[in-house]
């Protein structure tokens, strides 16, 4: 019989576990906690001070840097949001010659690593004679911003009953109203989903960016790393933390919306 009075032990599990998350999550915590330092070399800690998040207020450069990452992750997540979902739904609902051909190519964003992205879009374009732009930089971002949100999109479809479409059908709708009203509300959740996350891998996105990128295309990462180079600012710490905190929270809600529309949990 188990003696109530003895303390249960940690198991060596539990401690690598909060290893791990220490590992990962402690460097997060001392940025965030130098980015009020009123110092303006971070190793040392001279007393508490917003004057960096008030700094980023009047720089320019970042806020420049910063609308072109808006600009590049929104037209990037609205055009892969719509031929994400008509994707998904494609090779869901029909079949057609090559279809497991397509399908694989179509995920292959997900597994490529990025510096082949890169440079593979790079001879691309070189090859076709396009200028280096800021819509470039969409452009590649659209390749896996597409597959992100289509594999969100699939997975919330597969758990979807197709009876409902035949009835709609069947009741005298056309094949597009049966889409745009019935198909479409019960994707919702996965298409907002996907959306949140190809926006946050867009806005994070460097490597792919810099190889694309045109003159004066400048996107937040890029004006990140060109500024480390002489070493780590306050403000910077102080741009990172807020990256963090907004990153974080859109990730949530992506994952919260994902869950939801698997369970069907209406709260």
């Amino acid at each position: 019989m188990a003696n109530p009075s003895a303390k249960p032990s940690i198991s060596w599990q539990a401690l690598f576990v909060g290893a791990m998350f220490a590992f990962m999550y402690l460097p997060i915590a001392v940025l965030a906690a130098y980015s009020f330092n009123e110092s303006a070399y971070s190793a040392n800690w001279e007393g508490f001070t917003l004057q960096w998040y008030e700094r980023l207020l009047t720089d320019f450069r970042i806020f420049s840097a910063l609308k072109n990452s808006l600009i590049v992750a929104l037209t990037a997540v609205v055009v892969s949001a719509v031929l994400g979902t008509l994707m998904a739904v494609g090779l869901a609902r029909y079949r057609f010659p090559g279809k497991k051909l397509y399908l694989g190519i179509s995920y292959l964003p997900l597994i490529v690593p990025d510096i082949a992205i890169a440079v593979a879009t790079l001879v691309f374009l070189a090859a076709v004679g396009f200028s280096l732009s800021l819509w470039t930089i969409v452009a590649a971002h659209i390749v896996f911003c597409l597959a992100y949100i289509a594999i969100v999109v699939s997975t919330r479809l597969a758990d979807l009953d197709p009876n409902l479409e035949e009835a709609a059908l069947d009741l005298g709708a056309t094949p597009t109203q049966a889409f745009a009203q019935v198909l479409l509300p019960q994707l919702m959740p996965g298409i907002v989903s996907g959306c949140l996350l190809a926006f946050v891998l867009s806005m994070d996105d460097f490597l792919i960016a810099s190889f694309t990128a045109g003159a004066g295309a400048t996107t937040l990462p890029m004006e990140i790393f060109s500024r480390i180079r002489t070493g780590v600012k306050p403000d910077i710490n102080a741009l990172s933390a807020i990256l963090i905190v907004v990153s974080g929270l859109l990730a949530f809600a992506a994952e919260y919306l994902r869950y939801r529309s698997e369970t069907g949990n209406p709260k």
